[in-house]
């Protein structure tokens, strides 16, 4: 074999190497991009990509924080993530608590974040794993160090699902209220911000006997939750 016959597949397997480096590149930064851009442009969540490409319907309208009502924005915070205004993305206390319990063979939960759910929703896929939630972690730390806290919520409460096909706090205000999110009361806020961690079983408008229960006592938690969203509402850290 001559020496130009055996140069030529090392050629072509550097090359390969190359592309495939810079493939690895592209998709390591394409969250920091996107984060970059989702600064300024509302963003699309994975969930609203794959009903899109599935030609599913798909109902969001895009709302700043300042048109949600101060109801609801308390109660995602005191059901969703009571810590949010004070971590950096990840609440490593409570992710130490859980990863204790599934040391001691108990069914971890919890300790997710508003901006790890945020990660998901943008970036990862929807089922339960380790290995999401492995790569919600970097992510969410990503997220908090570009972006404000008052825009981690706004985007998070854009892009949330409440029900099938319904996307973000105006729809599902418009879908389960007939109003629009501005105009939440204390009840209603709490009503949707318990459903959030089963959008598709739980019917904010009629809710069932647990569900209720959820929504009373989210309603009085979201009333003390004051010194929990500081960075949202009285110029805070952002």
């Amino acid at each position: 074999m001559s020496k130009a016959a055996k140069v030529a597949p090392r050629t072509s397997l550097s090359r390969i190497r190359k592309w495939l480096v810079c493939i690895a590149v592209a998709i390591l930064l394409l969250p920091v991009v996107l984060t970059i851009v989702y600064a300024v442009v509302p963003p699309v969540s994975t969930l609203m990509l794959a009903r899109y490409a599935s030609f599913l319907w798909v109902e969001r309208t895009y709302v700043p924080l300042e048109s949600i009502s101060p109801h609801l924005i308390r109660s995602v915070v005191a059901s969703e993530d009571a810590k949010f205004c004070i971590h950096n993305g990840v609440d490593w206390e409570a992710l130490g608590t859980q990863i204790e319990a599934l040391g001691e063979g108990e069914s971890p939960r919890g300790a997710s974040t508003i901006t790890m759910q945020l990660a998901k929703n943008l970036f990862l896929w929807n089922d339960r794993s380790y290995v999401r939630k492995g790569l919600e972690l970097p992510l969410a730390l990503m997220i908090d160090a570009i972006l404000p806290k008052r825009r981690i919520l706004e985007l998070y409460l854009n892009v949330a699902e409440w029900g099938e096909g319904i996307f973000g706090a105006e729809a599902a205000s418009q879908a389960w209220f007939g109003k629009p999110a501005s105009k939440l009361t204390a009840r209603e806020a709490a009503r949707l911000a318990t459903a959030l961690p089963s959008p598709l079983t739980r019917n904010p408008a009629s809710p069932a006997p647990g569900h209720g229960r959820l929504a009373r006592t989210n309603q009085a938690r979201a009333q003390a939750v004051g010194p929990h969203v500081e960075c949202i509402f009285s110029g805070g850290r952002e």
